[in-house]
Parts: structure tokens; sequence; C-alpha cells
């Protein structure tokens, strides 16, 4: 995991929304890049309600 991130994990979807839209076309390249590992990410903001739409690029 990588320490940089927000442990919120509400400030969690936020921050990694923003990449989403701003940085990154897909989960897949977010994770890779900032060093994540996919499947922790999903388990942490799945958490709060949030899941991944591939279509938006995006945790709803």
């Amino acid at each position: 995991m990588n320490s940089d991130l927000p442990q919120n994990p509400l400030i969690l979807a936020s921050y990694i929304n923003t990449m989403l839209r701003d940085r990154f076309s897909s989960l897949d390249e977010l994770c890779a890049s900032l060093d994540i590992e996919r499947d922790w990410l999903v388990k942490k903001l799945r958490l709060v309600g949030m899941t991944y739409d591939a279509t938006v690029n995006r945790f709803w």
C-alpha cells in the first residue's frame, strides 16, 4: 500500500476519483502507477459502500 494515500475511506475515494478523472484512463493504470494493489483499494472503498464503475472510470 502506498503510505501517501489518505487513510479515511471517504477522502481516499475523493482522491482516487480525482486522479481517475484527471490523470488515468483506468483503475488498473492508476494502481500500477501509484503502486497500489487493486483488490486492496476496491475492498477499502467497498467498506463505505462504493464500487468501481469502469464505464465512467470512477467509484460510486
